[in-house]
């Protein structure tokens, strides 16, 4: 998996805001016309809101993405959550204290790994939780206190000021909140070869599938099975076109149904990262673009002869990529 790293610098410049400088930038892209609004995640659950740039959620999606995928408890991602919100605001640093680098500002040092690896997202947040897995009662502790046993910071009680927000992230980003988290995302990304690979999928589906295939993949995935993800060819769909995914969440349970949502938010928050246009779950659609700003809507599928539960993707996340 290949995710963004460092720190992003971003130039603005264009014809009619050469004058506009500080609060008045923003004021201009976010008050005078939602075109010029800038792309944004937003988490809310029991009428609390986190708002997040994409760099963010992509690595808040990550964090918690992991902790699904090894079976831990939504808690454990609230620690890791609220560790890396201190730690790195969610940015994956290039840089900090003496060795310090990544999401959770692990020192090489003091033998998180190398400084390659701090700086690898997936294998950082795997070592956070590998530590924090070897802390006794960590499900039952405090937010700060785990997150304290795990980092050993100067400042140990400075991880509770982000409880609050790393509670709704997880919330949301385990499943346990359905459709509570979004994207607005203004971009399209350029057209791309559409000639398929040896899964049958476009380039850009098949990186979706090996992905989430890594992430939620346990236990394995594959083919139709339940659990599984589906590439197979549907007339009429992004599926014909080998653009579309389908991740099994069989049987249709409560369980699955959150993990469903785990794995349909984490595709939205990652849906500039991987090109993706729709994410359909549980009768509720998202869609990259203009629309993005509705968050997820009502799934009005097409008149077909197929069953409800196939229209409706009750039993299944779908998501297709940009062509």
């Amino acid at each position: 998996m290949r995710f963004r790293t460092g720190v992003a610098v971003v130039v603005l410049a264009g014809v009619g805001v050469a004058a506009a400088v500080g609060y008045g930038v923003h004021d201009f892209f976010n008050d005078v016309h939602p075109f010029f609004q800038s792309d944004e995640c937003t988490a809310t659950v029991s009428g609390r809101t986190v708002t997040l740039n994409p760099e963010q959620a992509e690595n808040a999606a990550l964090i918690t993405a992991v902790s699904v995928g090894r079976g831990l408890p939504a808690h454990a991602a609230t620690i890791a959550l609220a560790t890396a919100y201190q730690e790195s605001k969610l940015y994956n640093l290039e840089s900090g204290d003496r060795d310090s680098a990544g999401l959770f500002q692990q020192r090489p040092s003091q033998g998180w790994g190398t400084r390659a690896q701090v700086l690898d997202p997936y294998h950082a947040t795997n070592a956070f939780y590998d530590a924090l897995e070897k802390v006794d009662g960590y499900q039952d502790m405090r937010v700060t206190e785990a997150a304290q046993e795990v980092q050993r910071s100067g400042f140990p009680e400075a991880y509770a000021d982000h409880e609050a927000d790393a509670r709704v992230l997880a919330s949301a980003l385990t499943g346990n909140s359905a459709h509570a988290f979004s994207c607005r995302l203004a971009d399209h990304p350029g057209q791309e070869s559409d000639k398929l690979t040896d899964s049958g999928l476009t380039h850009r589906a098949d990186v979706v599938r090996r992905e989430l295939d890594d992430l939620f993949g346990d236990p394995p995935m594959g083919g139709f099975a339940p659990g599984g993800v589906s590439t197979g060819h549907m007339a009429g769909s992004a599926h014909y076109d080998g653009r579309a995914v389908d991740v099994f969440v069989r049987p249709v349970s409560p369980e699955n149904k959150i993990r469903g949502w785990a794995i349909a938010q984490y595709l939205v928050a990652m849906a500039d990262r991987l090109s993706i246009e729709h994410v359909i779950f549980d009768d509720r659609i998202w869609t990259s673009g203009s629309r993005s700003g509705d968050g997820w809507r009502d799934y009005d599928p097409p008149a077909s002869s197929g069953s409800r539960l196939v229209l409706e993707h009750r039993d299944h996340v779908h998501v297709d990529v940009f062509d």
